[in-house]
């Protein structure tokens, strides 16, 4: 009785927690081959859950208990050869469904890489930089397939979601952040995005371009002392917008570094997400 009984509650908990995982449509690219399976584990490099060697696409669904109708698709960041899959995904959708808005959660195709795809990157980055943006050049495009595909899955079944199909936006970190510039730049009617939330993007995997004529809506976060030096790319893409008079928006926060996500540092930018919900509800507000 005692087993049958931590069963039911086992199987409760799991159904309450799970969430459901959908594979998106992909075109193959016999010019990438990847071995192996997807692997999901903890980094004690980048101290922090991570998955890598994507091959194939998906999204996570989050939705809230009282969806407003709006969406956000996430793609975490991870130099293309990972996924930050914690503090720049699950718990960004996680905070988003406490606001109302129902979140996907994409795992767009990665870098082949073996056991610990976040090692070869550390390893690659202090010995050969060169060889990363090899690596990632022909996969680049792939990624900004699958964020492309995200907006159009999403779109076709808003009414599952009750959704308002309107309002669909596309938020990225770091290398999240340049597939959400390249969707910016190469969607179509059916795979437009309604906004996006560039967070410390990688402009220069992804060089900014001209802003669409019918450019969306645009928040760019990032932090002035961002290692990586990518302060100077996100002004850039806030300057496109605004050249082209199209809604944007800067964060540029003077502390904070690169990749924080949802982690707490004490500091002014743990709180971007909050300014996000502040710009969305007056530029994207729900109807």
């Amino acid at each position: 009785m005692k087993i049958t009984l931590l069963s039911l509650i086992l199987c409760m908990t799991t159904s309450i927690f799970a969430q459901t995982v959908i594979q998106l449509p992909f075109e193959t690219n016999n010019n990438v081959t990847w071995k192996g399976g997807e692997k999901e584990y903890f980094s004690d490099i980048w101290q922090n859950e991570v998955v890598t060697n994507v091959s194939i696409p998906t999204i996570q669904v989050f939705v809230p208990d009282n969806p407003n109708g709006k969406s956000v698709i996430i793609a975490p960041g991870g130099g293309l050869y990972a996924l930050s899959i914690k503090s720049e995904g699950t718990d960004v959708a996680k905070w988003l469904n406490e606001k109302g808005i129902t979140a996907f959660v994409l795992k767009y195709r990665l870098v082949p890489t073996g056991e610990d795809g976040v090692k070869e990157i550390t390893v690659e980055g202090s010995t050969n930089p060169q060889r990363i943006a090899e690596r990632i050049t022909p996969v680049m495009p792939l990624s900004i397939q699958d964020g492309l595909s995200a907006i159009e899955y999403v779109r076709t079944n808003a009414s599952k979601w009750n959704l308002n199909p309107q309002k669909i936006g596309f938020m990225g970190f770091s290398a999240g952040g340049a597939v959400t510039m390249g969707v910016a730049y190469n969607y179509n009617e059916k795979n437009r995005p309604d906004f996006i939330v560039p967070v410390y993007p990688w402009t220069t995997a992804l060089p900014v371009q001209k802003a669409p004529e019918d450019a969306p809506p645009m928040l760019v976060i990032c932090a002035t002392d961002d290692p990586l030096g990518l302060a100077t790319g996100s002004i850039e893409l806030y300057t496109s917008w605004l050249k082209a008079n199209k809604t944007a928006g800067l964060h540029m926060y003077s502390k904070g570094g690169h990749g924080f996500g949802m982690k707490k540092q004490g500091l002014p930018s743990d709180n971007w997400i909050q300014r996000f919900y502040e710009w969305a509800k007056l530029e994207i507000p729900v109807k």
